[in-house]
């Protein structure tokens, strides 16, 4: 069986790499981009599965359907839930909400190995997923996070938040009063909390609310640097990869 990947956050791949190998499914081959999926698949024979992400770095994995005819079974890798799946009019296997769940992707490979599908042309709605995505229906965003301060409770509504960081493998936020807070989980499992008009994750370290950003600098390899209003414990840098979507973003 020959599977690829398709994800631009590269610790992610190679962590999903490892979850397969786990379930005896070797993936040679992962892809990082729109650009450097449609190459690939126009110059190497499509593989029998394609575990893909919906949001890569520059763009929807959905523009690769419109510059090749991908004959491939797919299983979805992402965070977006349920109910805005269901407006993806794709010929997918499953779809997997991360962080992904080992015993999730064991199943989701099994089904498609004992279906053993035999893929159609993808029909895509590219508009309606597009619509979709910049403006979420019906889905709920955490307004407020609850941080443990000694012995007591504390609540953090979301628009006092300017980033979300982490550090020595904790999840930290900053608010707009200078304060830090150690939180729950990791930043992959903020990414279906977070409202994405809102927040950008741009780069493995932080995700940034848009109302905070003070100032924008041009920086060293084609990159970006924000400021924000009041934190500057770190540089804040918009990686390559990440840049065309974050202008996106913006707009």
């Amino acid at each position: 069986m020959q599977v690829i990947i398709i994800e631009d956050e590269k610790p992610s791949a190679r962590r999903l790499q490892r979850m397969l190998a786990n379930i005896d499914v070797v993936a040679k081959t992962m892809l990082h981009s729109v650009e450097e999926a449609v190459n690939w698949f126009q110059n190497n024979l499509h593989p029998d599965l394609i575990l893909l992400d919906i949001q890569l770095s520059d763009g929807l994995s959905f523009e690769i359907f419109e510059q090749v005819e991908v004959k491939s079974a797919i299983i979805f890798t992402t965070a977006y839930d349920e109910y805005a799946l269901k407006a993806f009019k794709l010929n997918s296997v499953d779809y997997l909400l991360k962080p992904i769940d080992d015993e999730e992707l064991e199943v989701a490979i099994n089904k498609f190995k004992t279906n053993q599908l035999k893929p159609q042309k993808l029909q895509v709605d590219l508009e309606q997923i597009k619509k979709l995505l910049i403006n979420p229906i019906e889905k709920n965003y955490k307004e407020r996070f609850t941080v443990k301060i000694g012995q007591h409770l504390k609540m953090i509504a979301i628009n006092e938040i300017e980033c979300f960081y982490s550090e020595n493998k904790g999840t930290y936020i900053h608010t707009s009063s200078k304060r830090d807070y150690l939180i729950e989980g990791t930043l992959e499992q903020l990414d279906s909390m977070l409202n994405p008009t809102k927040f950008f994750r741009v780069n493995r370290t932080f995700y940034v609310n848009i109302e905070s950003i003070k100032d924008i600098v041009s920086y060293t390899n084609s990159r970006l640097k924000i400021v924000l209003n009041s934190f500057s414990k770190d540089e804040i840098i918009v990686s390559r990869e990440k840049v065309k979507s974050f202008k996106n973003w913006l707009e």
